[in-house]
């Protein structure tokens, strides 16, 4: 993601109303790689900024996506997380805890056989790898179905 100074004069250029609450977020977003939820996102914002409200982290959030600055993902965790990182690349994520982590694999000769297209032209393939986290590994017990949600 573009450093905050970058994402306010982005958010000008679009004749977006750029507030204190949103260079929060900008800021809370700038080189985070935990994919937080919203609320993960509000939690910390509201920490720097007690007046922040949650609906104004979802418009953000959802503006920000619109503009492609960050991608909305749905890896299964329960709740959407938000990704700053916008360059292709794929995800690891924890089915005990939830984290999720980027992981760069070369996906180039990954294509659907012919006959399963049904017509479709794939453009991208996103690939999410399901296990368990260093910590998660680390600790006893069966991994358990994937988890709904995660503390970002």
């Amino acid at each position: 993601m573009r450093s905050p100074s970058e994402m306010i004069e982005r958010f000008r250029e679009r004749g977006l109303k750029v507030t204190p609450q949103r260079a929060c977020i900008f800021e809370v977003l700038y080189a985070n790689e935990v994919h937080p939820s919203a609320e993960a996102v509000y939690a910390e914002a509201s920490g720097r900024m007690p007046t922040i409200s949650l609906k104004t982290v979802y418009q953000t959030l959802n503006d920000l996506a619109a503009m492609g600055e960050i991608q909305q993902l749905d890896v299964g965790t329960g709740s959407s997380r938000f990704d700053p990182n916008v360059e292709p690349h794929h995800h690891l994520v924890c089915t005990r805890c939830g984290k999720v982590r980027d992981v760069h694999v070369d996906t180039g000769g990954l294509r659907p056989p012919e006959a399963e297209l049904h017509g479709f032209e794939v453009g991208a393939a996103d690939v999410v790898f399901r296990g368990l986290c260093a910590a998660c590994a680390a600790s006893t017990g069966p991994d358990p179905a994937p988890a709904r949600t995660h503390p970002a």
